[in-house]
């Protein structure tokens, strides 16, 4: 399972406006790992970037002087992401301005979702987490992924939290590294603890049954999930066994 994470910032809100990319980031994860086979661009947008942009990313038109155009790297761009599953925050702004980029490109240039599965974290939270906040840093919050060190922007700083995020949000993941490396190791980074083999040697494990109050307490959880979520509760919905 291929999935990419994307990220980009722009030189301001609406493509239709004349706004233009001017960084593209990726994180591959393949099998919801990390493979460091990342796709990384700053582009000339030929044009200015509004002041409120730069506010947020702090990417100003001096530094992209020098930088190429969409239109040289968007082979290389559409290879790397073609087929693949797209994992973005908030789908639709980003996904815009890919569209516009490769409608200015060539003018039959596809839609990006005609060529990847695009799912996006902001509708999956705000299902997930109705009426409350689902901001990347208030996923951040929830499901406790430090992003204190994150200062501006930057999209594949950006795209590895939501790399983050989004394997928290759909349940995890036994071990989250880059590729090659083991546990531990400089630049891994643990979710959840790593599996090991129990010993076959080793006595059976003591099994406790739940009392008729903590029974009550689950089936009482178990109600409150069902309630809250648009999808039900899964546990509720698998039939019971023996």
């Amino acid at each position: 399972m291929r999935q990419i994470v994307l990220d980009t910032e722009t030189t301001g809100l609406d493509p239709r406006e004349g706004h233009r990319l001017i960084e593209i980031g990726c994180i591959e994860l393949i099998d919801r790992r990390l493979t460091r086979n990342n796709f990384h661009q700053y582009l000339q947008p030929d044009r200015d970037i509004d002041a409120e942009a730069v506010e947020v990313h702090g990417i100003t038109n001096e530094f992209l002087r020098d930088k190429p155009r969409f239109a040289e790297i968007a082979e290389a761009f559409l290879e790397y992401v073609t087929g693949a599953e797209l994992i973005i925050h908030n789908a639709a702004f980003d996904c815009g301005f890919i569209d516009h980029e490769l409608k200015r490109w060539r003018e039959d240039g596809a839609c990006i979702n005609g060529l990847c599965a695009v799912t996006d974290t902001l509708a999956l939270a705000r299902r997930l987490h109705p009426g409350q906040r689902n901001s990347l840093d208030a996923l951040c919050k929830r499901y406790r992924v430090d992003n204190s060190h994150r200062d501006l922007h930057g999209v594949l700083l950006d795209a590895e939290i939501l790399a983050d995020v989004y394997l928290a949000m759909t349940g995890g993941q036994v071990v989250m590294q880059l590729g090659g490396e083991s546990p531990g190791e400089p630049g891994s980074r643990k979710v959840v603890t790593e599996r090991g083999q129990l010993d076959p040697q080793r006595p059976r494990l003591r099994v406790v049954a739940a009392d008729a109050q903590a029974q009550a307490a689950h089936d009482a959880r178990l109600t409150a999930i069902d309630q809250a979520s648009s999808e039900g509760c899964l546990w509720l919905q698998v039939d019971p066994v023996g």
